[in-house]
């Protein structure tokens, strides 16, 4: 029961160390730990609500329900306080609700059966709205085969480490949903007749392509009597006139040495303003 009675300060600590919580003190609901009146920072108070073991059974080859031997079932309520000061709002007190099961149920190997929240309250003790709320966690321990070996914890050894979740090969990684969620970026910038324009966009990018703005893309380039070219596209080791990729961002090259088949490379002119996407 040591493992059992252990486990709300196990993922107190988690908590605590998961950046987007890092506006949250996390907390161990016992032994108490004193608080700061009136509340400064959002507190979130992690205890054990209640934990019921009971016999395992799984089916065997022929489908018949069997009593494991040594193997039993916990399901334990974990129970959350979370305290907000009144500066913040009550609807924080749901806000952290959500992040923390979220942290939890997606960031961890903890099995969520269930996760719910009470109403908030205000406590003029410590000037703060205060929410109730728990999540019920089910786990398998099974101990040596033998009665007279110790009986070890029945957590995993990977709990709390996110082994499931952080495995690239079944999950996409941070990188990769922010891929799907912002695929591509726009921007402007403005020429400035540089030979050379380094746009920094702060990652490599796969695709690029550059336009100056109300204009075709092909015209006279100013001050001149020669064909310029006012577009640009490169994709991986391809590219068209007067663009370049690197692993920040793109290069733009607007000058007469950038010359094909007669038409100047134009895409830093001065007065013009040019628009871009960018794909990650």
């Amino acid at each position: 029961m040591s493992a059992i009675s252990s486990m709300p300060a196990q993922i107190a600590a988690w908590l605590g160390e998961q950046e987007p919580l890092a506006e949250i003190v996390f907390i161990p609901e016992y032994p108490a730990v004193k608080k700061a009146v009136p509340l400064r920072q959002a507190i979130v108070a992690v205890g054990l609500e209640n934990a019921t073991i009971t016999d395992k059974f799984e089916a065997n080859d022929t489908g018949v329900l069997e009593r494991q031997e040594y193997c039993r079932t916990a399901k334990l309520r974990i129970r959350l306080g979370i305290h907000a000061p009144y500066a913040l709002g009550g609807e924080y007190c749901h806000t952290i609700f959500t992040m923390v099961a979220d942290c939890l149920t997606f960031g961890s190997d903890l099995e969520i059966t269930q996760s719910a929240a009470g109403r908030i309250i205000s406590d003029r003790d410590t000037d703060a709205f205060v929410l109730e709320s728990y999540l019920d966690v089910t786990a398998d321990f099974c101990p040596a085969e033998s009665s007279d070996l110790t009986f070890p914890s029945f957590l995993s050894k990977d709990l709390l480490c996110g082994s499931h979740i952080g495995n690239t090969d079944l999950h996409f990684s941070d990188t990769e949903k922010q891929k799907f969620t912002q695929p591509f970026v726009i921007g402007v910038y403005s020429g400035t007749d540089a030979a050379t324009r380094t746009i920094n966009l702060g990652f490599a990018p796969r695709v690029v392509i550059v336009f100056a703005q109300d204009f075709p893309p092909m015209a006279v380039a100013g001050g001149t009597s020669s064909q310029a070219s006012y577009w640009g596209i490169a994709a991986g080791g391809m590219k068209s006139q007067g663009i370049l990729l690197s692993s920040s961002g793109f290069t733009v090259l607007s000058s007469a040495g950038q010359t094909v088949r007669n038409v100047l490379a134009r895409l830093n002119e001065a007065g013009l303003s040019y628009g871009y996407v960018a794909w990650k």
